[in-house]
């Protein structure tokens, strides 16, 4: 009687497997997260923040994210409320001083201008290691879907500026840090990934 009760047990529960097997319509699919929109609302006009430091800028550094390509200019000890900046596109970038112009590569170009300086304010001795209008030191944006070129332009009287190759006049989005400036750009208009 043992084996009966196992035996149909062992019945009962594969006619069970089998029903919800078989409740399941052919050709369906198990349900899935649906894909994140990027984010929208950026836009392509000038971004500015009126603030200044002497705090010298130390290093920059890019990044690529899903939906966009990112660059970081630290700025160590400066905090937030000192980091001034001018962010726009620009038809070509002009050295600031001398007026000569600094060709930057891609489709559009970005002047990323930060109100620091990339020198010791004291000695004048370079705190970041760029030549004007050669490539950022360290910077390879081999594989980057929306950034092109980074040069740096220069740096004159608390002003630094840095241009931006892109491949499009993209939306972008500034925003600050604790001793950092971050410029993100879009790989498109739509949000779509």
């Amino acid at each position: 009687m043992g084996r009966t009760r196992m035996a149909w047990a062992a019945t009962a529960a594969l006619v069970a497997a089998a029903s919800a097997v078989a409740a399941v319509p052919a050709g369906a699919t198990t349900p899935t997260t649906k894909a994140t929109a990027c984010p929208t609302g950026w836009g392509s006009q000038a971004e500015t923040r009126s603030a200044a430091t002497m705090k010298p800028v130390t290093n920059v550094r890019t990044g690529r994210h899903t939906c966009f390509d990112r660059m970081v200019v630290d700025v160590p000890g400066a905090g937030t409320g000192r980091l001034g900046y001018s962010v726009q596109y620009v038809s070509r970038v002009h050295q600031d001083g001398s007026g000569r112009p600094v060709t930057v590569g891609g489709g559009a170009v970005i002047e990323v201008r930060l109100a620091a300086p990339a020198y010791d304010a004291d000695s004048g001795e370079p705190t970041y290691p760029a030549r004007s209008g050669q490539r950022l030191p360290g910077v390879n944006l081999t594989g980057y879907r929306t950034f092109r070129d980074a040069r740096f332009v220069g740096s004159f009287e608390g002003d630094t500026q840095i241009g931006l190759g892109v491949r499009a006049r993209l939306p972008f989005r500034v925003w600050v840090a604790d001793g950092r400036i971050v410029v993100d750009v879009a790989h498109n208009w739509t949000g779509a990934r």
